[in-house]
């Protein structure tokens, strides 16, 4: 044995005897103490009784001579540093029923000041406060409610992006508004007066969150205002990647994608830099209304077949299916809709599947494109994309939506009854619990 290793295994039978020794000792010492402090008990006044108990508890708690320090359980923290596993390996979070939940819900308009204006519905007097009070129970198993301490610990080191239109920014508002329950981020956005791109960062757990808008998904030009024949068409590159988000996806470590409502907007379609087609449009441009559903299925077939292409990703890409576009009631959204009800619908109330309104087709594109996206990724062996399927849960909450209450009652607004964004709190804080469960997965 060599000089080095002997003396190494001499140094630490020593430290062993040593500390065997001292633990003899203390042993020693708490018998003699409670011997001498049981005598004192019997004899002596009481305020020497309470202070040789004051020491006999503290040499019980205490290893003598400041080794360790004092004896306390496990604090909460460190219990939650355990590993935690998702529910999606037991059941399917995405089906189930909405059943009610006093303890909902999570925060305020008062303790998130990130809600944007027109989600704001408790800040602009909605009276009817029951739509808070419904959690999503899956069928097979009981979803987690988001433990934003917990998240925060698991996103350490990490990051997130949201990419797609308002719906998507809803989504992120209400994941920064769960967070804001144990910190708060810095907006470190490249231009922080950009309301569409944003980019925050949890500095204590060096935690980003972005928001990339691209509500087509694909490259996209809005109207020409300066030409009055484009004045109220899109011009969509439907075989363009919107490049804006897509070269950012190796940046991150989760990246969720999400569009559908933008492609109900009158659109020019344009193919190898050509007119092809068009949606709400007349003969004037000599080319088929091939309609809203085509532009759809051919941005979301692009944009998926376009992550698959890159070569550098490491994180996952998370797509959630649609948000209702369903639930105007009594004429549509221009035409003086609203949606004023006040409690959840059961699963089987729902009247996407009837084939109203366009939620059916755009639900069925974007499942079938998700597929073959994911069997190429799986023939690539890159399985890097996932699926919230989020459709069925929202299409049973018409209830959660602004109404007349994203806005003061004079304001002139585009969208004056909203059915379409989602209040903050409200039912799409479910889609954090899903995401918190995918992403643990």
């Amino acid at each position: 044995m060599r000089r080095e290793d002997m003396a190494g295994l001499i140094y630490q039978q020593l430290c062993e005897e040593e500390e065997s020794s001292q633990s003899r000792d203390t042993a020693r010492l708490k018998e003699e103490m409670k011997v001498h402090f049981s005598a004192k008990l019997l004899s002596g006044p009481v305020p020497v009784y309470l202070l040789a108990l004051a020491v006999l508890i503290l040499l019980t708690h205490v290893h003598y001579m400041g080794h360790v320090g004092v004896g306390v359980g496990v604090p909460p923290a460190a219990k939650l540093e355990e590993p935690v596993v998702s529910v999606m390996k037991q059941c399917d979070i995405f089906r189930g029923e909405w059943v009610p939940d006093t303890a909902a819900p999570a925060y305020s308009h008062k303790t998130c000041g990130l809600i944007q204006e027109h989600q704001n519905c408790l800040k602009y007097g909605r009276p009817d406060l029951g739509f808070l009070k419904w959690r999503w129970r899956p069928s097979g198993c009981e979803l987690p409610r988001f433990d934003p301490a917990q998240f925060l610990r698991f996103a350490r080191h990490r990051s997130l992006a949201f990419v797609g239109d308002s719906l998507a920014r809803n989504h992120m508002q209400s994941l920064l508004c769960l967070l804001a329950q144990v910190a708060s981020p810095k907006d470190v956005s490249p231009d922080p007066s950009d309301q569409q791109n944003k980019v925050y960062h949890y500095r204590a757990y060096n935690f980003t969150v972005a928001m990339f808008w691209s509500p087509f998904l694909v490259r996209a030009r809005e109207p020409a205002h300066d030409d009055p024949a484009h004045t109220a068409h899109y011009s969509l590159y439907l075989d363009e990647p919107d490049d804006r988000w897509v070269s950012q996806v190796p940046r991150f470590d989760y990246v969720l994608v999400s569009a559908a409502n933008w492609f109900s907007r009158p659109s020019l379609f344009y193919e190898k830099r050509r007119l092809v087609g068009c949606s709400f449009c007349s003969r004037q441009y000599g080319v088929p209304d091939l309609t809203l559903h085509y532009s759809h299925r051919k941005a979301w077939r692009v944009a998926l077949q376009a992550i698959n292409a890159l070569d550098n990703v490491t994180g996952r890409v998370i797509v959630r299916t649609l948000s209702p576009m369903s639930h105007f009631d009594n004429g549509t959204w221009d035409q003086g809709g609203d949606c004023r009800r006040t409690e959840p619908l059961l699963s089987n109330q729902t009247s996407m599947m009837d084939g109203r309104g366009p939620d059916l087709r755009f639900y069925a594109a974007q499942m079938e494109e998700y597929r073959a996206a994911e069997k190429a990724a799986r023939a690539k062996g890159t399985m890097r994309l996932m699926l919230m399927d989020a459709t069925a849960a929202m299409l049973m909450r018409p209830d959660g939506h602004p109404s007349r209450y994203g806005h003061r009652p004079n304001d002139k607004v585009q969208l004056y009854n909203d059915c379409v964004h989602w209040c903050l709190p409200g039912p799409i804080d479910i889609w954090n619990d899903m995401l918190f469960q995918m992403i643990l997965v």
